[in-house]
């Protein structure tokens, strides 16, 4: 079927189109050069006065996996909150559902989005879990650098070559598309009864440092050609003065490519009378720096959530501030995690500076290639607070408004009230859609080429930014229209997204002896087949 969007005002950045006036064709899947005659339309859509961008992509967010299940299991009053009765308690607009995640999604124009942490021997579960998603795209990373098989390599001085076979083997038995290293080492020092590690800081036992872990894992995601780079969660998550501790991770790469994920949790100073700060104008200067470095931002929003976060440490430490007060630790398998719920108060002078952390990190990064749009759904918000956060960065007045009223001593020593910048559509453009696709390697979507798959996304303008992006007009998922008038109409399957390395075969005879030695399972039970996906969950996996 051949379909003409006709008339809108096309935000498209990769194509160098900023609020042109077009059509936009599409041919069953997929965006189509225009034919030689307009009436060649089978379907003709007046967008006149409407805003048409591609679907959004999220690269970092919670959905899936065993962490995400535990924290609705933990949770049950989220469910309650469905019921009309319960509407005003927590979660009551986030129910989280496999079902109501891609619903929620689609409908605020999103078509792709990334779990950033797939535990590899849960990888199962994740992508059972990912089937069960409708509409949008998905895609996993896979955790290393606390697995004990990568720590022995590395205690062995095993060359670099060798590790990079095992990361390539590692993302064919996880099927995920890159890899993700969170507080390399603190996991497996945690089991010692560490309670934290820094950057340089010998991991107990294995002889080496957090640093020399992150390092080598990002050498062979380099060398491998993985077009995601290596997606770090730093040492000292959410720890007064951990500015410094990103800022020794940006050194530490050494122009190489990394991406920093939720960076609003290492923005933090330790100066005033308070002994907690803001870093961020440290922290956005050093990226600005370093062209290298990506980051997304985990923005914190006001209300009720939960944090999930395989950073064990980081959990174990943050327990006593959960609210309501119940909460799971566990570490196991080479990683493990925790779920703490954790209410932000803006009236609380911390969370108050966090939120304007976030915002300020924001503002000061001018580049929107490399800075993006996430909460670390759900530990700064949940997604579904994303028109909250459009409103924030597209609207200087509201974020004032804002200023009167959260905590004053975080207002009056936060740089909000210096910074007038406003982003502008084709600036959300590109951080909610062309720059995820390339940092990625998703080159089929994100921007409105032929060829493109037709992921689309339309918005009617509206001077309120949470209203016009918290519902949009119409989505289209692989050129079928499943939302209208910001209600899904029709549900898709969508896919899951993985790479596929090259690797010399000879390491699983290794991988194989290390399974039968120390694992309760063989080593080809634990690895993920892509037909057997598709047979069994009727997940299509397309490789990248």
């Amino acid at each position: 079927m051949l379909t003409r969007l006709k008339g809108a005002s096309i935000y498209d950045p990769v194509n160098n189109l900023n609020g042109v006036c077009g059509d936009i064709w599409i041919r069953d899947e997929y965006i189509c050069e225009a034919p030689d005659s307009p009436e060649k339309a089978d379907v003709t859509v007046d967008l006149e006065g409407r805003i048409l961008m591609a679907g959004a992509i999220d690269i970092h967010s919670h959905i899936a996996g065993g962490n995400v299940n535990n924290a609705r299991l933990l949770l049950p009053e989220q469910h309650m909150a469905e019921r009309g009765a319960f509407s005003t308690l927590p979660f009551s607009a986030a129910k989280w559902s496999a079902h109501d995640t891609g619903y929620r999604y689609a409908e605020m124009g999103f078509t792709t989005v990334v779990e950033p942490a797939v535990l590899p021997i849960n990888a199962a579960q994740a992508h059972a879990e990912f089937a069960d998603i409708p509409i949008i795209d998905t895609a996993g990373l896979a955790i290393v650098g606390n697995d004990d098989f990568l720590l022995r390599m590395l205690r062995q001085r095993e060359e670099q070559s060798r590790i990079n076979d095992y990361l390539a083997w590692t993302l064919h038995a996880t099927q995920c598309l890159g890899v993700k290293v969170i507080n390399a080492g603190g996991a497996t020092a945690f089991k010692f009864n560490q309670r934290q590690l820094l950057l340089d800081d010998e991991v107990p036992m294995y002889g080496m440092t957090s640093r020399q872990i992150l390092n080598a894992v990002q050498r062979a995601v380099v060398q491998l050609g993985i077009r995601h780079p290596v997606h770090v969660h730093c040492n000292n998550l959410g720890i007064p003065g951990n500015v410094n501790t990103a800022l020794d991770t940006i050194e530490a790469a050494d122009g190489l490519p990394m991406h920093l994920a939720h960076v609003q949790f290492y923005g933090y100073g330790n100066d005033g009378a308070s002994g907690f700060s803001s870093g961020a104008r440290a922290l956005a200067d050093a990226i600005m720096k370093n062209s290298n470095i990506t980051v997304d931002i985990g923005q914190v929003l006001f209300g009720q959530t939960v944090t999930i976060s395989g950073d064990v440490m980081r959990q174990f430490d943050a327990r006593h501030i959960a609210s309501p007060n119940k909460w799971v630790v566990w570490e196991g398998e080479d990683g493990g995690g925790g779920i703490v719920p954790f209410r932000y108060r803006p009236k609380n002078f911390v969370n108050a500076l966090q939120w304007a952390i976030g915002l300020e990190l924001f503002l000061l990064i001018d580049d929107p290639w490399r800075v993006f749009f996430t909460t670390d759904h759900p530990n700064g918000a949940p997604f579904t607070a994303y028109p909250e956060l459009f409103r924030l960065l597209m609207d200087r007045d509201y974020r004032n408004q804002w200023l009167d009223r959260i905590n004053a001593k975080s207002a009056d020593i936060s740089l909000l009230p210096h910074l007038d910048r406003e982003y502008d559509l084709n600036e959300i453009a590109i951080m909610t859609r062309a720059a995820p696709a390339r940092l990625l390697g998703l080159d089929d979507r994100g921007h409105l080429a032929a060829g493109a798959i037709a992921d689309i996304a339309v918005y009617r303008p509206q001077a309120d930014k949470a209203a016009m992006f918290g519902k949009a007009e119409l989505v289209f998922k692989n050129g079928a229209l499943v939302v209208e008038e910001g209600k899904v109409i029709r549900s898709v399957q969508g896919k899951t997204h993985a790479v596929s390395p090259e690797f010399d075969r000879r390491i699983e005879t290794t991988i194989g002896d290390y399974f039968d030695r120390y694992h309760l399972m063989k080593m080809d039970h634990y690895k993920l087949d892509p037909q057997h996906l598709l047979e069994t969950l009727g997940s299509e996996l397309v490789f990248h």
